[in-house]
């Protein structure tokens, strides 16, 4: 029986790696459907490992769900790899209101009529502020931000009294020479204070004891079909640097995956 496992590794076509150096998330695969390819065990979906575990915990422990409080949750980057589970988490844990931000019309539908998103804004093409407005009447609860810089200002501008920033990335903010998490402008803080609205430093590699119950859940939900899963496939290796460049620059939909090779033995 395989085990599900994972490592902070090289990209490369095989490894032999100590014990120490891997990480045993604890479930066996026969528990979370997973599929054997290249003799390596991997879950139902590459989404169903790091970033569904961050969107998951990171919803669990900074976005305070309350099921049946009618909370309106955003998503920045929505349909990249955590911003496109986070936003089905969010309604399965209770949301009653999903509304995503991306960049294409295409990605826009996508979240709409593929992955149960209430409504999706194109910040390309749309006014970010009225549209957020009309499509969130109620405000703000809880706020899955991939992004950071003028989107979250006025993401920020619009959150209800005591909601919630889950500070999942800071896309835009990455080429600048600033702290982490990148400081808000003045007016936006003081909203942030006068509200008390919470956005707090997350990192996913801090709640490893809860990755075993995170991956058993999730995989739950993609067997159920609660939780669909998108990738973006570019073949070989020599490729890894565009799709990089690719994911950074908004090419993708759901998680940028370079496939190895398709050959089924070592």
């Amino acid at each position: 029986m395989w085990d599900v496992a994972s490592a902070w590794l090289d990209e490369q076509c095989h490894v032999c790696a100590q014990d120490s150096n891997q990480r045993n998330t604890g479930p066996p695969a026969a528990e979370c459907g997973v599929r054997e390819l290249n003799h390596l065990a991997t879950g139902p979906a590459p989404g169903i490992g790091m970033p569904g575990l961050t969107s998951l915990i990171g919803i669990q422990e900074k976005g305070h769900i309350t099921a049946g409080s009618n909370q309106t949750m955003v998503v920045s980057g929505a349909a990249g790899a955590c911003g496109s589970l986070a936003g089905q988490i969010g309604h399965i844990m209770g949301c009653s209101r999903v509304v995503g931000i991306c960049g294409t019309h295409e990605k826009c539908l996508f979240l709409t009529s593929e992955l149960g998103f209430d409504a999706a804004i194109n910040y390309k093409k749309e006014n970010v502020a009225e549209q957020l407005r009309e499509l969130c009447p109620a405000g703000v609860d809880v706020y899955f931000d991939n992004v950071g810089g003028d989107i979250s200002d006025t993401v920020i501008s619009q959150m209800n009294q005591s909601s919630h920033i889950i500070l999942c990335g800071q896309i835009s903010q990455y080429n600048k020479d600033v702290p982490y998490p990148p400081p808000l402008p003045p007016a936006v803080e003081a909203i942030r204070k006068e509200r008390n609205i919470t956005r707090e430093r997350f990192l996913v590699l801090n709640y490893k004891d809860k990755f075993e119950s995170g991956i058993l859940q999730l995989s739950q939900w993609f067997k159920e079909g609660k939780l669909k899963i998108k990738e973006t496939m570019i073949n070989g290796l020599e490729n890894m640097g565009a799709a990089f460049q690719s994911m950074m620059t908004g090419g993708n939909t759901g998680k940028q995956i370079v496939c190895i090779s398709e050959e089924t033995s070592l």
